[in-house]
Formats: C-alpha cells, structure tokens, sequence
C-alpha cells in the first residue's frame, strides 16, 4: 500500500497501516541530532552545580580555559553579549513573558538544584570539554534546602531561591457542588493520604542541540530534539533580539519525546547563544546522567483526600487539598495539578466535589509534563479512594465501582468542570458498565481467588488491581478505559 494513499476511515479499523517513517526508521537510515554531519563543529559540556541551593561565591575558569583542546569556557556574563535577558521567558505563550519563577540561561549568582547549568566548555571533542568543565573550580555558599512541599507551604520555611517572597507558586481551588452537606449527611466516610513520587522520562534519544551560525547573512539554523520547534523559534528570537529571516530551527528524527521534550531548556538557548558570540557551529549530546539530574520531572504530589457515601455505597462527595511540588522553576506554564485536580472524578458520577490546590516550590529539578501530565496521577487518587471504600462496606472492588460509573443511559454526560482551554468536559459516548463486564471476564476476575490460592502452594505471590482509567492530553476529549492488571 502507497504510504501516501487516502484511507477510507471505516476500512482502517483494525487494519495494519503503514507510516510515513516506518521504512527510514527500521532500516537504521534515521538522521537524529548526532547524526547530523557538521563541518568545524566544535563539542559542548556543562558544569553543573553539585549542591541543590547555595550561592556561587566564585567561578574560576582559567584552569579549564588553559588546557588542551579548549576553545572557550563561558558563564552567564560571557553570554551577555548575545543575550538580551539571562533569564528565559515563560515557554509555550506567545508573549516576552518572565517572572521570578523562570529558569536562567545559565545560573547567575546562585543555584537551586543539583543539575542546574553554571558554566559551559567548548572544545575540540565531547571528551576534552567534559575533562575541563570538571576542571572549573566553583566555589559554593550553602544556603538552606527545601526538599518536601509541605514543608516549602509554611511561611516560616527557607526560600528555595533567595529572590523569592514566598515558596508558593500558586493556588487554586477547583470544584463543584456542595460538599458540606453531603459529608454531614454521609454514612461512610473513606479517608487517603497519598505521596505519588518523583519519576523522569528516559528517551532512547537523549536530548539535544546543533547550532550553526551564518555569517554571510548574521543568521542562524538550530538543530534540536525538542517536541516544540516553534516555542523553541519563538523563545531564541526574544532572547537573542533575532527576527523572523534570521532564525531557523529544525526538528530531525527525535528518539522519543513524552513530555520532557516538550519545555524549551537552558542548553537549547546556551548553545545557539555560544555559537553566536564565537562564530562557530557547536553541538551538545545530553548523557544519560544529565538526564537524571537535569530534563524536567514529573508529579511530586500529595493528596489528602476523602470520599462520602450513603449506606449503599453510592458516592455523595469528595474533598480533599492536593500539594503540587514544581521544583525550582516554572520553564513553561504550569499545567499538571490543574489536569489532576479536574481529572479526579473520572467516568463515576460525583454530584459534589472540592480540591484545594497549592504548587510549592522545591530544590529539585522542575517539574512539568511527563507521559500523561497529571491525569494518572488523579485516576491514582480515586481509585485508592473506590478500593478502601470497597472495604469499609464490604463490597467487591468491581461492584463498588460498578454502582457508581456513568450509565449508557446518562451519554453524553457533562461535568461541571471545566479543561484548561475552557472547554466542558464531556464523556460523549462509552457504555462503561458493559466494557468493565467484559474486561474482568477476560481477565478471569471471578476465578482469580483459585489461581491464587495456587500460585501459593507453590510459592508464588500474585495479585490484581481493577482501575477505570481516565486520560486526557489537555488538548482534546478524554478517553476512558478499563484497565485490570494481574
């Protein structure tokens, strides 16, 4: 079949179509961001801070400048020429928009997390400018850490950057309804506190950048792994005062993305800057521990959440605060505990609702989208809430569940709750009750207690959860799913 052909939509179900790249990608002829031949390009290394807050008392790069290979070692200051502000903007608007909250090119003065860019080395080779970033000598001033957002929420608590009035980067309170009431009233009452940890993405491709400079025209072409081309365009024109016929910005082949190729970074804005001031085309190929300590992170949440119900089981409210840990920085705007807190009450029916959100920041690497932006997180919340309610009523984890979705009969059903575009949140179709039949029938819900009583005669320890999975990307309608896990 030509890759090209018009499919007929009705035909395409459950047919195997091919793609556009498939071909290039599996006969290994991809050309990502390394692979992109340069002549003259000269490598890229960063120091990075080892302390998660302190002041940077002194930088001192004469060691490094000094040794072999080493074409130029540069701070913040160094940069100044080609910049027209050390701090970025806010990424993913359409505005010059900074506030205390958004990253640095590189840090100027002092430090907030352990990663954070100082200084960068260019050389001949990757190996030569790692040698000499190691050989910059940092002098730090250790200033007091925050490491729990609850703790980052109290007014008495250390700054997590001195320049910073408060840790709070913002609340809100989402919901509907009366909750009041309908926990005055309840029967039973199921309570939850919930820490969802801290997790990265890992990308076959690691990210990175290629700038070339052009003198013959003072333009510029950048090369990068980044799901956002165009933030990235429009981020470098303000920053490096650059109109639209000098810039480009190229995306290649990109091994893989899921959120943390989706914030511009200070190494995509660094490098092309760099290149800039020497005239020179420079690549940086992030490693895998740059990864770890430096690609934005997800979640860091804290729910204190409790559900009401009536003496069948049928649930009458929910509340409950949600402590959102952004980390140091804010790098775009910040979208994952508004997408949790909408998100909580999934495909059930729940007439009254109340969610205090707080984001706090922390010294730890920012936070932002990361495979799901917030909504797993959410169906988390709830459906640890179904399950303990299950237990106080003595009820099955599948009929608590079952008692409380949306029927056929209420589709479509709205939410009187709203997406981050505005836009109400409708489940427009889906009979939930018969998906749920027929996944725990082929999952052999109602046989599970024999085979593990079995399983541990011999030994082995199984067991089985049952969620109604909600997800939405924030850009489109929400999608539902029921999801057993053995």
């Amino acid at each position: 079949m030509d890759s090209f052909s018009i499919i007929d939509p009705a035909s395409a179900i459950g047919a195997s179509l091919p793609r556009i790249e498939d071909e290039t990608l599996l006969r290994g002829k991809g050309r990502f961001v390394d692979d992109l031949p340069m002549p003259g390009v000269l490598h890229v290394a960063f120091a990075r801070s080892a302390m998660a807050h302190a002041r940077l008392t002194s930088v001192n790069c004469e060691v490094a400048r000094g040794m072999p290979g080493v074409h130029a070692v540069l701070t913040i200051d160094d940069l100044a020429p080609v910049l027209l502000d050390p701090r970025m903007p806010l990424g993913a608007t359409t505005s010059d928009t900074r506030n205390n909250s958004t990253p640095f090119v590189l840090a100027k003065g002092e430090v907030a997390y352990v990663g954070e860019t100082i200084a960068m080395v260019v050389a001949d080779s990757r190996y030569l400018a790692e040698d000499a970033a190691s050989a910059i000598e940092i002098d730090y001033e250790p200033l007091d850490v925050v490491i729990d957002a609850r703790e980052a929420m109290k007014p008495e608590s250390p700054k997590v950057r001195t320049e910073l009035a408060t840790n709070i980067y913002g609340k809100m309170d989402v919901g509907f309804g009366d909750v009041g009431p309908a926990f005055e009233n309840a029967v039973h009452i199921v309570k939850d506190d919930i820490w969802q940890h801290r997790g990265c993405g890992q990308s076959m491709e690691p990210r990175g950048v290629l700038a070339e400079p052009r003198p013959a025209d003072d333009s510029l072409c950048v090369w990068s792994s980044t799901q956002m081309p165009n933030d990235l365009f429009h981020t470098m024109a303000l920053l490096y005062g650059m109109g639209d016929g000098q810039l480009r910005v190229i995306t290649p082949d990109v091994g893989g993305g899921f959120g943390p190729k989706y914030c511009i970074y200070p190494e995509e804005l660094s490098v092309p800057a760099a290149a800039r001031l020497l005239g020179r085309p420079l690549k940086w190929i992030e490693d895998r521990r740059e990864t770890f300590i430096a690609s934005i992170q997800e979640r860091d949440q804290y729910w204190m959440v409790e559900m009401a119900l009536d003496a069948d089981g049928i649930i009458q409210g929910i509340r409950g605060e949600l402590v959102h840990d952004q980390g140091a920085y804010a790098p775009k705007a910040v979208n994952l505990p508004y997408n949790s807190a909408t998100a909580m009450t999934g495909p059930y029916i729940v007439p009254n609702y109340f969610m205090k959100v707080t984001i706090a920041h922390t010294n730890k690497v920012p936070v932002s989208s990361v495979r799901g932006a917030g909504y797993p997180q959410a169906v988390f919340a709830m459906e640890r809430l179904m399950d303990r309610a299950a237990q106080m009523l003595g009820l099955s984890r599948d009929e608590i569940r079952r008692r409380n979705l949306i029927p056929l009969a209420k589709m479509p059903y709205t939410k009187k709750l709203k997406a981050r575009s505005g836009a109400a949140m409708v489940y427009d179709s889906g009979d939930y009750l018969k998906a749920q039949a027929e996944t725990l029938e082929a999952a052999g819900w109602d046989g599970f207690a024999v085979r593990k009583a079995e399983a541990l005669k011999q030994g082995r320890y199984i067991g089985v959860g049952l969620a109604n999975a909600v997800k939405g990307t924030g850009r489109g309608p929400f999608e539902s799913g029921n999801v057993t896990v053995a």
